[in-house]
């Protein structure tokens, strides 16, 4: 692999500019990335307070104190509890760099602060056309060190699925970047967290500017190379609506040609998100040229949209497509409903963490992990009743999980010894999720039939057991469960 790191330095600008070219040639042997990123490791006596978002933020440990004896690693290396900390304020917690994870649509500006003197340390990413995995993938961004990360690749909170891999033979070029390094002071007597609200200000300037016009490189397109498409995305489940609505939120992207959902898996090429508006319509712009899919999905509905169509992008190339209809998977009318299908295991329950094993940042905190130091196959039951069951027709039991490693969801129904179960996903996922504090890693959806002679009329029970126990480490995530009754019937239940 070449790697071309280059730095831009522009006057009157208060920081630098970085980007790389990667490429590899057709001549040479096969090739894996499973991480690259741009690193910077500051100085530990002058930047103490970290900054990612307007509620995630705090003054941090120091990198001595996860060093024994002062720190005891906990069952995941990169966990370790502060037992002697060089500030007490800091006793009894637990410090890990996943504890720091953010989605790449929301890793626009982050970094450290130094109080003395009043300094701030930024990355700010005014794009993520070159990141991987779409804008919901999770990277890691600051941890304690005092590090700044900006991480372009990772195989976190996914595994092997978003390593690149290169086969001989395989041509290849990529651009990651530009990224602003931004750096901004304040004379000693101001407040030093204000420094945070500057440099989003400077990601909003830098955002305006992109794509940059300075890149000397031939292999970053500028912004009159670079086309647009925009539409209206409408959703269709006629069990809610006989008519379109309006499919509002939308994450709707471009990513290289693939299959149904693939951008999620996808690692080498360039992808452009956006969200659609209350009314469905959504534009993407400064896209560069090639060939590539539009990909959508929608908070609320299952499954992933793709246009048919493979749309090509030419210099100041400007794409209308008609309105765009998805229908998302759905049987029947809906018995019951478990969750809101957004990805994530939002409405999940997950109890209070252990005071033994808690970062104070998350104390009544929305992202919130805890682990009761056991572990064995587990087993969920779902118990509802019907008043009515048609033997001679099918239902459906429709399954989004958020995330899952090295775990197999088995599903059984009335009988939780049956042999062999209704329906398993077999062995799925490496997406270390449950380690690394996550909500969501790859999304995976299911959809079982479900014959009329294996329901009851009156009490019945869906037996949900997650087999693999190996370790306390593997899971899965719900997202969303839906029972649906057969195609022409109306719902009489309760749950």
């Amino acid at each position: 692999m070449n790697v071309d790191k280059r730095f831009v330095l522009l006057r009157g600008s208060s920081g630098f500019y970085t980007y790389a070219i990667y490429e590899h040639l057709s001549e040479w042997p096969g090739f894996i990335i499973d991480n690259t990123r741009t690193v910077f490791k500051l100085r530990k006596d002058k930047f103490h307070y970290m900054a990612i978002a307007d509620k995630r933020q705090r003054f941090m440990p120091l990198p001595d104190d996860r060093d024994p004896p002062r720190g005891q690693v906990l069952a995941y290396p990169e966990a370790v509890r502060l037992v002697d900390p060089v500030e007490p304020e800091f006793r009894g917690e637990v410090d890990d760099k996943y504890e720091y994870s953010c989605e790449s649509k929301d890793i626009s500006v982050h970094g450290w602060i130094s109080t003395d003197p009043p300094v701030g340390f930024w990355q700010i990413t005014p794009s993520i056309e070159f990141r991987s995995g779409g804008p919901n993938k999770q990277f890691l961004t600051s941890h304690v060190g005092p590090t700044s990360l900006n991480v372009f690749v990772s195989a976190h909170y996914s595994g092997e699925d978003l390593v690149m891999k290169f086969g001989p033979g395989e041509a290849w070029k990529k651009v990651f970047g530009p990224v602003f390094v931004y750096l901004n002071s304040l004379p000693p007597e101001g407040d030093p967290i204000s420094l945070w609200d500057d440099a989003k200000q400077q990601f909003i300037v830098e955002k305006h500017k992109w794509p940059y016009s300075f890149p000397a490189s031939k292999d970053f397109t500028p912004a009159d190379q670079r086309g647009n498409v925009c539409g209206r995305l409408l959703v269709l489940d006629r069990y809610l609506s006989e008519e379109c609505l309006p499919a509002r939120g939308a994450y709707i992207g471009l990513s290289v040609p693939g299959e149904v959902g693939s951008w999620q898996r996808e690692t080498k090429g360039y992808q452009f998100w956006t969200r659609a508006k209350e009314d469905g319509f959504f534009s993407i712009s400064d896209i560069r040229p090639g060939d590539y899919d539009l990909h959508a999905w929608i908070p609320g509905f299952m499954g992933d949209y793709k246009y048919l169509h493979t749309i090509r992008i030419s210099p100041a190339s400007d794409i209308s497509l008609r309105d765009l209809v998805y229908e998302p998977p759905r049987n029947g009318p809906t018995i019951w409903e478990i969750g809101v299908p957004d990805r994530s295991a939002a409405e999940f329950y997950v109890p209070d963490p252990d005071p033994l094993n808690i970062n104070r940042l998350y104390i009544n905190h929305p992202d919130r992990k805890t682990d009761n130091g056991t572990y064995a196959g587990t087993t969920w039951q779902i118990r509802f009743t019907l008043d009515a069951v048609d033997a001679n027709e099918t239902y459906t039991l429709q399954v989004a999980l958020a995330t899952a490693h090295v775990s197999e969801v088995q599903i059984r129904l009335n009988n939780p010894d049956e042999d062999p179960p209704l329906f398993t996903t077999g062995v799925i996922g490496k997406d270390n999720t449950i380690a690394r504090h996550g909500i969501h890693g790859l999304h995976w959806y299911y959809t079982v039939s479900v014959p009329g002679t294996a329901l009851s009329f009156g009490e019945n029970t869906i037996f949900l057991r997650q087999a693999m126990s190996i370790s306390p480490f593997q899971g899965v995530m719900y997202d969303y469960i839906r029972f649906e009754a057969p195609s022409y019937s109306r719902p009489n239940h309760k749950l």
